[in-house]
């Protein structure tokens, strides 16, 4: 896959995400800080059956082709079969996704597992989904984001945050010693990487989707507030120059003005410039945690990749994000649940994919082991769980015809002659239809 959406901010709900290749959540999450289990919940026990007893073959869909082509999957299928001999799992990876699952699920081919749309309605959740035990959450982050009724039927495959991906040899390269903490050092070492022919910072521009992390993604984030985007229901002016949104995109167009991006923005480059940042090639990303495992994979050593939050303005303390990337749960036309909520629950505590995919873990109480996550919390950030978004908000964009999600908006405010009215221009829109909606 080429994309993936840590979707928060301008999206029907307000999740990390964190846009990933190969590795992420094509869709958006909503997220809530609860992780105590809903009261009257009934769902059932991951097993009645002793471990060693449950058997039979059950098929998992994943976004994650790389895994299923590299045999990664069939690893952990081989552990797994170590507590369920008897065991049989079957992979399939869906090239498109988040456009894929809508249709198998509608057709009663969505396997036994899957990872589930992010579009999706909760109210549609036990139409296609089995409830999940309520051990499975005990501890866990955004335990309550696909939760009906007191049932849960989902839970996040891995925690995403976001920030500054670097390339420590570019960096030394340029003469930079430590970390940019403010916006004005992020600045001044944009040029010092320009000076010596090093791409500052890849922007995938030409990608669209990245953009989003200028943007709709992030402006929550850095107004301090996860319900920040409720807010924006209620004005006629959402997009101001001085709001958190405009601070995000002076710095995207200071970046694009001052030629600190790549030259070539109308391309997507995303897969050539994963190998760009593994050699140093260019310094930097924007995007979240999730692309850290792509770059080492591109043909960085581990050692050389670092992670630091973005210094979006002076002060030097800054908040980030937190959001689930997608989320997993047990089809309700499985044949074989028992088994398949037991992958579902080795899947998320043991078989180590947060890890592999540069994930903070599912559950509150473990450590991160990836080494670029030790640096970003040394930096302490202030976290902020993102949380469900106002469905008024997605109703407002769709009528003012405001394409959220996509990074559109973002391209457009970059290149925009005047940044001010280029805002006017969609906060007429914006109020246009809070109007004709009766908002």
């Amino acid at each position: 896959m080429n994309k993936k959406t840590i979707g928060v901010g301008m999206a029907s709900v307000m999740m990390v995400s964190l846009l990933a290749a190969c590795g992420s959540n094509n869709s958006s999450e909503s997220a809530s800080p609860s992780a105590s289990a809903p009261s009257g919940s009934t769902a059932p026990s991951a097993s009645t059956a002793p471990a060693s007893d449950l058997s039979g073959k059950i098929k998992v869909l994943t976004h994650r082709t790389d895994m299923v082509n590299d045999g990664t999957l069939d690893s952990y299928a081989k552990k797994f079969k170590e507590k369920y001999p008897k065991a049989q799992i079957e992979f399939e990876g869906l090239t498109n996704y988040a456009t894929d699952i809508k249709v198998r699920l509608t057709t009663g081919e969505a396997g036994d597992v899957n990872m589930l749309d992010g579009g999706m309605p909760t109210s549609e959740l036990p139409k296609y989904y089995e409830a999940l035990p309520e051990a499975l959450f005990e501890n866990a982050y955004f335990a309550d984001v696909r939760e009906l009724d007191g049932k849960r039927y989902g839970i996040a495959t891995g925690v995403n945050t976001q920030g500054i991906v670097y390339n420590k040899k570019a960096f030394a390269a340029a003469g930079i010693d430590k970390v940019p903490t403010t916006l004005d050092e992020l600045y001044a070492d944009a040029q010092k990487l320009k000076d010596k022919n090093i791409i500052p910072l890849y922007m995938n521009y030409g990608a669209q989707w990245p953009m989003t992390n200028w943007g709709q993604n992030s402006y929550w984030y850095v107004a301090g507030d996860a319900k920040y985007t409720d807010t924006l229901v209620k004005t006629d002016t959402p997009f101001t120059v001085d709001g958190p949104y405009g601070k995000l995109m002076t710095i995207a167009r200071t970046f694009v003005q001052k030629g600190w991006t790549e030259k070539d923005l109308s391309t997507n480059n995303w897969e050539m410039s994963k190998g760009e940042v593994a050699s140093g090639k260019a310094a930097m990303y924007f995007l979240g945690n999730w692309v850290i495992p792509q770059v080492i994979t591109a043909g960085a050593a581990s050692e050389d990749i670092g992670f630091f939050p973005l210094p979006y303005d002076n002060s030097g303390k800054y908040n980030v994000p937190l959001g689930g990337d997608y989320f997993i749960g047990v089809s309700k036309d499985s044949k074989n649940k028992e088994l398949a909520t037991a992958w579902v629950e080795f899947f998320v505590k043991e078989s180590g994919y947060a890890d592999y995919s540069g994930f903070l873990p599912v559950y509150k109480d473990k450590e991160s082991n990836v080494a670029q996550m030790t640096e970003f919390k040394s930096y302490n950030p202030n976290f902020i769980e993102s949380t469900a978004t106002d469905p008024k908000f997605n109703e407002i964009a769709n009528k003012a015809e405001i394409a959220v999600s996509t990074g559109a908006v973002e391209q457009e405010l970059i290149k925009a002659a005047d940044l001010q009215k280029a805002f006017d221009g969609l906060n007429k829109k914006w109020a246009d239809a809070r109007k004709a909606l009766g908002y």
